[in-house]
């Protein structure tokens, strides 16, 4: 199961760097006028996107499921101190919400149909910061 968990750690890791990423291209994107500019960036969203960010989420995901179904059948019968836990899941479900909100600003620079500033994409950006801080300390601490 420690290799289970490793490839959980790994696909979490590349799926948050394109999630930090991703909205940072779009606040770019967003300030950028020039048609050429704006070409590169729909290619360099694409492909974060579609070849890593998705891949990795899909990853993650299946990874992290495989280690719940192993570790906590047991403590999910039983609810109590679990409650990071099921806080834990509600925050990752929040963050394939996430995942899901930035693919439909991708399909918007994609047809020219952008209508936000770069100053929301810069503070959309903060979301899965404050999302990645709490599910580490509730995973390490386990407050309840």
């Amino acid at each position: 199961m420690l290799w289970i968990k490793a490839f959980h750690i790994i696909f979490v890791v590349t799926w948050f760097a394109g999630l930090f990423y991703l909205p940072r291209l779009f606040v770019y994107h967003a300030m950028t006028d020039d048609t050429n500019g704006q070409e590169r960036f729909k290619v360099m969203e694409h492909k974060l996107y579609y070849a890593i960010t998705t891949p990795s989420a899909f990853l993650a995901t299946g990874f992290g499921l495989w280690l719940l179904s192993a570790y906590w059948w047991k403590p999910l019968l039983n609810v109590t101190g679990v409650g990071w836990l099921y806080l834990k899941l509600v925050l990752v479900i929040m963050l394939i919400g996430y995942h899901l909100y930035c693919g439909q600003f991708l399909k918007d620079f994609k047809h020219n149909r952008n209508h936000r500033s770069h100053i929301f994409y810069r503070w959309f950006n903060e979301l899965p910061v404050i999302i990645l801080i709490a599910v580490i300390i509730l995973v390490e601490v386990q407050p309840f």
